[in-house]
């Protein structure tokens, strides 16, 4: 069973189509990656599974159940998303205790205080952070902040959108290798949007490339080691990251 699959996909904004026929599947426990220039649709994608963009056509799966046009709190149990700027996906005047137990209350779910306190600990902040604001964190502590949101549901599912490109690069490091230990010891699966080649690299197994609204090529991350691509369009974004982006563990 694929952790998402995307069949013959076409999204639209006020009657412009902006996504293409755009099919792919995310195995259980992969890390895939969507990458292309601004504008070339990678996070509309994300929008549309994620049900922020209702506008759509094609098939939507999500381990193994059909996403509807509809609000689906089935989905978002198993599907959560993670946004770019975590100065803005975050409510200025809630704190960090009320932002992590919503999703539960929402849902039903009771033992609010254990939970909030062991997925602040999987993100690494102690309990210091628990009743604070988001303008008392950091850049990178809010990431880490947005990211426990996401996972309160326990998803199995994660789409990461540029999730490390509004941070200092001091502290994007941190974050993805966060990810990565959160991806290991949860069992999740990612799709995660960049223009940001090492990261694939570093994150990912396989990437899309996309190029105005489609994609153009499905590779392995070797592609970014060897050069291996087939597409002229993939081999120019290849060529533009000077080839071979380091693979090494990020400290």
């Amino acid at each position: 069973m694929s952790a998402i699959s995307l069949k013959n996909l076409d999204i639209s904004y006020q009657s412009k189509k902006v996504v293409r026929d755009v099919t792919f599947d995310v195995a259980e426990g992969e890390s895939f990656a969507l990458v292309g220039e601004s504008g070339s649709g990678k996070s509309t994608v994300l929008k549309a599974i994620a049900g922020l963009a209702p506008d759509w056509t094609g098939e939507i799966s999500i381990l193994g159940q059909a996403r509807s046009h509809k609000v689906d709190r089935d989905v978002a149990t198993r599907c959560q998303m993670v946004f770019q700027d975590p100065y803005g996906s975050l409510h200025p005047r809630k704190s960090v205790d009320t932002v992590l137990s919503e999703p539960l209350l929402i849902h039903g779910l009771g033992n609010r205080n254990s939970r909030v306190i062991d997925m602040l600990a999987a993100v690494g902040l102690d309990q210091r952070f628990r009743f604070r604001f988001p303008h008392q964190l950091s850049g990178g502590q809010r990431q880490r902040v947005a990211i426990a949101r996401a996972l309160m549901l326990e998803p199995k599912v994660m789409l990461l959108d540029e999730p490390t490109s509004a941070l200092d690069v001091s502290v994007q490091a941190e974050i993805l290798n966060l990810l990565k230990r959160l991806r290991r010891e949860q069992g999740l699966s990612y799709l995660m949007v960049t223009h940001n080649l090492p990261v694939v690299s570093f994150m990912c197994d396989r990437m899309a490339v996309m190029n105005k609204g489609r994609i153009v090529e499905i590779a392995p991350a070797s592609a970014l080691h060897d050069g291996s691509f087939t597409d002229p369009y993939s081999q120019s974004l290849y060529a533009a990251s000077g080839g071979n982006p380091d693979r090494k563990e990020m400290a």
